[in-house]
């Protein structure tokens, strides 16, 4: 019996969590899944023939440590998905220079290295660059929209201090705040082997820019355009490697499609939405592990 472990953390309280949705369905095809938290070092990672990054979400607060985390999964018997050198690419969001370098349109984006004394100078540039009155400022290492604001002339004055405090010794990525999040919301094709299981748009409460669940955003499932599979299938062709599961998040910049995030990491796959994606996370699960014993079936014949 194929043994998985689901990924995540300790505490989970202030989360939505669909994962669970996938158990029984595994569970049909006489596979066992355990839900082991990444903190636990008691784990023995050879014990699970596979090993897929689910809610690890607290891990951009010890990256260092979830890293050699997924190091010691990579080292062992079990297999990690998404595959290590795929997190790598993806952890930090510079990889979005390299879906832009590729042609697949994204964000416009300021890029700034952690100094305190140029956080505000470099919002001042952003305000110019993007030729806007409204940015948003984030790490280039986030998730779950932790340490992310957005900020207008007016209000530099009070948040200065706070600002300087949190981008000065990090890395941080500023954008033009694009009214198209608040009017029309953000759209999130995902991906299981590349293929295309299901969408939904994200919606952020009145008053609020953010769309996750967490902080109120309303979420509807819907049918991705042409135009939005195409930019999204884009954006899967220049990654570095093959993925079990993929989020693109998409955002009307102008009257265009751009990428806002590809999820490659640890995103919320919204099984609750659709009822027929828990099936086809599982199918593609299945397909990848066939091949892989293919593929192993070949090599011992060649020895």
């Amino acid at each position: 019996m194929p043994r998985i472990a689901f990924l995540s953390t300790d505490n989970l309280e202030d989360f939505f969590v669909y994962d669970e949705l996938l158990i029984p369905y595994f569970e049909a095809h006489n596979w066992d899944v355990q839900t082991v938290s990444w903190h636990d070092k008691t784990v023995i990672w050879d014990e699970f023939q596979y090993v897929i990054v689910r809610s690890t979400w607290d891990y951009q607060q010890q990256p260092e440590a979830f890293m050699q985390c997924l190091t010691a999964i990579e080292q062992s018997q079990a297999i990690l998905l998404n595959p290590l050198s795929l997190i790598k690419w993806n952890i930090e969001k510079y990889y979005l220079q390299d879906l832009e370098s590729k042609g697949v349109a994204t964000i416009n984006t300021m890029w700034c290295k952690a100094n305190s004394a140029d956080v505000i100078d470099s919002l001042h540039s952003a305000f110019s660059q993007f030729k806007t009155s409204k940015v948003v400022i984030k790490p280039v290492l986030s998730a779950n929209a932790d340490n992310t604001f957005v900020v207008t002339p007016e209000s530099i004055a009070s948040t200065s201090t706070m600002l300087c405090e949190i981008f000065g010794q990090r890395s941080y990525m500023i954008q033009p705040f694009l009214s198209s999040v608040v009017e029309e919301g953000e759209y999130s094709l995902f991906f299981f082997s590349h293929h295309y299981s299901h969408a939904i748009r994200k919606v952020p409460k009145s008053g609020d820019f953010r769309v996750q669940e967490e902080h109120g955003g309303q979420l509807y499932c819907v049918e991705a355009t042409q135009e939005q599979l195409a930019i999204a299938q884009r954006a899967l062709a220049a990654m570095p490697d093959e993925a079990l599961y993929a989020r693109v998040d998409l955002v009307r910049q102008n009257t265009s499609w751009a990428v806002m995030e590809l999820e490659l990491i640890e995103p919320s796959l919204y099984f609750n939405l659709d009822e027929n994606s828990p099936t086809r996370f599982v199918t593609a699960m299945l397909d990848l592990h066939r091949k892989k014993s293919e593929k192993g079936s070949h090599s011992a014949e060649k020895l």
